[in-house]
């Protein structure tokens, strides 16, 4: 289908019905012969079985009331996001906490929040958080961290780039970021080294929803997006191509599972359950239903060093 007047592609991206509008899959992966590059359906986790012995390593606090509950943006798709329902979570992140769930024998509970108020809630309101949260330094001081997947970033525009975007002279420019973002504090200091050399500072537009991100650019109230390269690569996919990457895929990185800082007894649970996800197979599984293999790790760490 191709969109031919700026109404109609604001709507599209922004209805939860269509959520092929929002996106992420920046890799040059494609989903295995069994789903299509829109697939809502995921995959099934069914055959994943309880591991009692890792299961016993889960405090009393996290599993005595039978649930595993994560929160989660569900605006990042393909790694999370809205199916046509409008309710129902889906994407490989989200197939990750059922299969995680599966492994310590408890029901999956996703919650739906904005990115940048879930680490402050973990522990609290939510067991885990599971929303493409990238390791830094900063965040490491706030939570523990348990990998499970690795993605760069990469900046987006409109077909043809339009507006003449530099990816490496943004000064002046209109970018689009999600809030809480590493790519929203990247672009806040480029835009303070841009002032810093006299010239005009970044117009950082944050936004709480990567779906609002994504429209900015489409609609034109933003020159270019910046978000992670899974995210940038579907949503170029399911905007039919109306958009393209811009430059190279920079700074990958960790993603991780976010645990309460200092329980140490859910972050070894968490990565052992990773662990053995990824050693029988039902990691790869997962990633190539969703195109997004080249992620993949082979070795899930507890607050691996970051710069």
């Amino acid at each position: 289908m191709t969109f031919t007047r700026v109404t109609t592609v604001a709507a599209a991206i922004m209805s939860s019905v269509m959520v092929v509008a929002l996106a992420a899959c920046g890799t040059t992966d494609t989903p295995d012969s069994s789903s299509s590059s829109t697939t809502t359906t995921g995959y099934d986790v069914s055959s994943v079985e309880k591991d009692a012995d890792i299961a016993a390593l889960l405090p009393q606090s996290v599993a005595e009331d039978g649930k595993l509950t994560v929160g989660t943006d569900t605006s990042y798709a393909p790694a999370e996001f809205l199916a046509e329902d409008g309710k129902t979570a889906v994407g490989f992140d989200v197939d990750l906490t059922k299969a995680i769930a599966a492994v310590f024998g408890l029901k999956p509970v996703t919650v739906s929040s904005t990115f940048d108020s879930i680490l402050p809630s973990v522990g609290t309101k939510y067991d885990l958080g599971i929303s493409s949260f990238t390791v830094t330094k900063d965040r490491l001081s706030a939570v523990d961290f348990v990998t499970y997947f690795n993605a760069g970033s990469t900046y987006v525009v409109k077909k043809g780039n339009p507006d003449k975007v530099d990816s490496g002279d943004l000064c002046g420019v209109k970018v689009a970021v999600q809030t809480g973002t590493t790519q929203e504090e990247e672009s806040n200091k480029a835009s303070a080294d841009c002032k810093k050399a006299g010239k005009s500072a970044v117009e950082v537009q944050s936004y709480k929803m990567q779906t609002d991100v994504t429209t900015a650019v489409v609609t034109g109230k933003a020159a270019v997006f910046y978000a992670d390269s899974p995210v940038a690569g579907y949503a170029i996919k399911q905007t039919d191509d109306q958009l393209e990457s811009l430059g190279d895929e920079t700074g990958v990185a960790p993603e991780a599972v976010a645990v309460k800082k200092g329980d140490d007894a859910t972050a070894q649970a968490v990565q052992k359950a990773v662990q053995k996800l990824i050693d029988d197979g039902t990691y790869k599984k997962i990633l190539d239903t969703w195109g997004v293999s080249s992620g993949a790790i082979s070795t899930s760490e507890i607050n691996p060093s970051v710069e």
